[in-house]
């Protein structure tokens, strides 16, 4: 392909009546006055989008232009264009073509980038237009620290040699952001961020150390390395969370926080002994995200208008139910950011605080020095707060307290472990909860899991097995499940790492305590309590909106299967 002529693209842009001459020239005095990207000013008033700068480069220099949102990209043609230089042009290798690399580039017109990959590649190139953010994002996919982690493992073990080093005493050592352990971690942490993990497990087993990272909800084998590297990062860890570097018999849980790409991330931590060493576990919420809301976490919108009528009732007591994991915390912080006015006081009473709020009094559990659920919220209601959310349910005294706080003018928001909302009020009463408190201070359960959502770069329809139309046919009719061309898979891509699945959503049911449910709860026959609550919430149960989020083409058949079996144990 022939070196690119250097192009003007407001002119390009106004050529093609995309742009007026108007708003070019004051782009061109904000981008003078400034000094950003011309492309960037355009995009930051407004006067055109990313994908239309890509679609008029590309009509004008007569070359493709490439989503890569939908491209389904090779990581080892990618690694041909080494990252500094890819971050660096705001360019990737897309293609291997025998005689040429295909290159996509965010702004093909720059010449001495062309220059510069052509001689670090050693190849002839061709080139495509990508969107710059698009680039950015599947540059932090791909470069993966997989490589460069092993190759640290491999360097802390030569450096432990036959003995362990007592990591304990770096804290104070010069230079320590050069060791290996401390390399090796930040880049584990680097890889954990660049694919959206949200759990790190490191894990000795009888003759190696296994790595691996939860990704929505599913564990992914990261490295395996030597076992002898093992105790090193556990007391590297243990230090920097601030626990007992010398106690390896028990559990330990801890937080600290760390900066990955310019992002805080909390991190809690838990330690436990094993057979082979000690197993650590890390949580990673980063902080940046901010809050969702509520009706951006899946919740469908009449649920949402429900729920925000419920949370705008003076007292009473809102729970949220479901297993670790099922996004419960979300759910509520969601519901505290919208309460969170300068008309009311809120105190959260939390094992551990997960995300930090401003303006809302947060309590951090200490069972150590007997700062326990009940106690904090013994004195938190004698702070006056108008709203009270407590983490956790855990036993009978906390359950009660929060129970009254509910009937004595304040909103109390919590959890508490069961398979679905119609069960919850049932299980109060097994804590040993008075069935009056029940009846009268419960106003709302609602009941979530996380299901995985199909990957949108690599959805396309599919054929069903037998026993996924089996078990359509139970729960819309034989008719509907027959159309099987309108179900969805995800094939397998690079965005996806394979797996033809992306992020996930929240698939919610709502028991409301209305007059008639309240009254069947005050019912000494619980069976007579189910019946009501049943036919209350009939079509709108956590099954029927998995079924839902799969008739839109959302999730697969067999992941809303396998949360259902879930409301079924």
């Amino acid at each position: 392909m022939a070196r690119p002529e250097k192009v003007r693209l407001g002119e390009i842009l106004v050529q093609q009546q995309l742009l007026s001459e108007e708003q070019l020239q004051f782009s061109l005095a904000e981008q003078k006055r400034t000094g950003r990207k011309l492309g960037r000013v355009f995009i930051e008033n407004g006067f055109v989008t990313e994908e239309k700068i890509s679609g008029a480069l590309a009509r004008q220099l007569n070359i493709p232009y490439i989503n890569l949102k939908f491209y389904n990209t090779k990581p080892e043609v990618v690694r041909l264009l080494p990252e500094t230089q890819a971050r660096r042009f705001r360019a990737m290798a897309l293609e291997d073509r025998g005689g040429a690399l295909l290159i996509g580039m965010a702004d093909p017109t720059d010449l001495f980038a062309y220059d510069e990959i052509a001689r670090v590649v050693r190849r002839n190139i061709e080139l495509a237009v990508v969107n710059e953010g698009e680039l950015l994002q599947t540059i932090d996919r791909l470069y993966r620290r997989t490589d460069e982690i092993t190759g640290l493992a491999r360097e802390l073990e030569q450096d432990l040699g036959d003995s362990y080093v007592d990591f304990g005493n770096l804290g104070g050592t010069p230079g320590i952001e050069e060791a290996p352990v401390v390399k090796l971690l930040q880049s584990v942490f680097d890889d954990a961020a660049q694919v959206r993990a949200s759990d790190i497990h490191i894990e000795p087993q009888e003759s190696r150390l296994q790595i691996r990272f939860r990704i929505d909800g599913v564990l992914h084998l990261q490295t395996e390395a030597d076992i002898k590297i093992a105790q090193a990062l556990a007391l590297r860890l243990k230090l920097i969370s601030g626990l007992d570097i010398s106690e390896k018999r028990l559990p330990q849980d801890g937080r600290f926080a760390i900066k990955v790409k310019q992002s805080q991330v909390d991190v809690r931590i838990s330690t436990m002994p094993t057979q082979y060493g000690e197993s650590v576990v890390m949580r990673l919420l980063n902080q940046s995200g901010g809050i969702l809301r509520l009706d951006s976490i899946g919740m469908p919108a009449a649920m949402v208008q429900r729920f925000r009528g419920i949370l705008q009732r003076p007292n009473g007591l809102v729970l949220v139910t479901g297993p670790t994991g099922s996004g419960k915390t979300t759910t509520l912080y969601g519901a505290l950011a919208e309460l969170n006015t300068v008309e009311r006081k809120l105190i959260t009473v939390e094992d551990p605080v997960e995300y930090r709020l401003p303006g809302i009094n947060q309590v951090q559990v200490n069972e150590k020095i007997e700062l326990s659920f009940a106690r904090v919220l013994r004195s938190a209601l004698r702070q006056d707060p108008d709203v009270v959310l407590v983490g956790e349910m855990r036993d009978q005294e906390t359950a009660q307290i929060g129970m009254r706080a509910a009937l004595t003018g304040h909103l109390v928001l919590s959890t508490l472990h069961t398979n679905d909302a119609v069960s919850t009020p049932v299980r109060l009463l097994d804590m040993g909860v008075p069935r009056y408190m029940v009846a009268t201070s419960l106003q709302a359960v609602l009941a979530q899991r996380l299901v995985r959502v199909i990957c949108e770069s690599c959805a396309e329809p599919c054929e069903l097995k037998p026993a996924e139309q089996q078990w359509l046919a139970l729960e819309l009719g034989a008719a509907a499940a027959a159309e099987a061309h309108r179900y969805m898979h995800g094939r397998g891509c690079s965005h996806c790492n394979g797996t033809g699945y992306r992020g996930r959503t929240g698939v919610y049911e709502m028991l409301e305590m209305t007059e008639e449910v309240a009254e069947a709860a005050n019912h000494q026959e619980p069976g007579h309590f189910m019946k009501v609550a049943q036919a209350q919430m009939a079509g709108n149960t956590l099954r029927r909106h998995a079924v839902a989020l799969v008739a839109a083409g959302k999730t697969t058949v067999g992941e809303a299967m396998r949360v259902s079996n879930q409301f079924d144990s």
